[in-house]
């Protein structure tokens, strides 16, 4: 069974049966074959050079200008073009399938996307993460032509990589989620302690924890719960699951500044003011901050 581990790193180092991040790129051990990939906004591109070496580790692009010679290679990522790109040439593609598998047809990754204007082969110059990168569509298919054992091995290991990031992920939004409900109650506590009167109904306590809420979101996102709501019919949950890192941090300190301001009896106006100066300044600061950067 192939095992690896996943850290960040600075120097680029090599250990059997590992993957790791390096520079925004990740790298899998496929059978001793150490493969590179890198993830997009919604897609993942893997290295078909780094593939191709299970097969010529002297010459891979050779193998990938052959697989991409072939007739079925060409209508498959012809098909895979149509699907997902709507400026994809497909005058050019049509000749080029029609040679497709004749001796002296030849097809190189730089060709084929000048050519068809193509998304989904890349091609990255450099000595060090250069090569024909895939998305993960094209690149299990290049898999299967290489062996059936060496695709089975590559998907099997990204996505066990991938479920190990969407884990972590996972786990950090409910930590940043759980340090903003703790603030909250201070926050909350606050209220009871300067700004409800005795006996008034709950219903009139969530009126003014609603009010209260609607003060730190327009301080930190220009709107209220309601407007945002309004503006974002289709989506679930409320304006603050939709926050990211640098927001929920700035929201748990507004929160804390918040109860302050109550306690020393500052009215709404003057709070709103203080926050919304607190956040633009917070904001700024958080943008920058590299320890903030690690968290998204």
């Amino acid at each position: 069974m192939i095992q690896y581990h996943c850290k960040q790193v600075k120097i680029k180092t090599m250990t059997k049966n590992h993957a790791y991040r390096q520079a925004g790129k990740k790298e899998i051990n496929i059978k001793g074959t150490i493969v590179t990939f890198f993830s997009g906004k919604d897609n993942d591109f893997i290295c078909l050079t780094d593939m191709a070496k299970s097969k010529n580790a002297d010459d891979p692009r050779f193998v990938v200008q052959k697989w991409m010679s072939a007739r079925y290679t060409m209508e498959f990522i012809g098909l895979w073009e149509q699907m997902h790109n709507n400026n994809f040439n497909r005058a050019e593609f049509d000749t080029f399938k029609n040679q497709a598998g004749s001796n002296s047809f030849s097809m190189s990754p730089d060709k084929w996307i000048k050519s068809t204007n193509a998304i989904g082969i890349r091609s990255k110059s450099g000595r060090y993460g250069g090569g024909t990168f895939a998305h993960k569509d094209i690149a299990f298919e290049f898999g299967s032509w290489l062996s059936a054992e060496f695709k089975l091995y590559l998907i099997k290991e990204f996505q066990r990589l991938k479920i190990e990031e969407n884990e972590k992920l996972a786990l950090g939004w409910d930590v940043k989620r759980m340090l903003t409900k703790i603030n909250y109650r201070i926050h909350t506590d606050a209220i009871k302690e300067n700004l409800i009167p005795g006996k008034i109904s709950k219903a009139q306590e969530n009126i003014i924890y609603a009010n209260e809420a609607d003060v730190l979101n327009i301080a930190l996102f220009g709107m209220t719960a309601k407007e945002w709501r309004d503006k974002n019919p289709k989506l679930a949950g409320n304006i603050r699951d939709y926050a990211d890192v640098t927001q929920l941090v700035c929201l748990a300190n507004l929160e804390n500044l918040n109860a302050e301001y109550i306690r020393a009896e500052l009215s709404q106006k003057e709070r709103l003011i203080k926050l919304n100066e607190s956040a633009i300044s917070q904001m700024k600061s958080l943008m920058g901050n590299p320890s903030i950067k690690k968290l998204k």
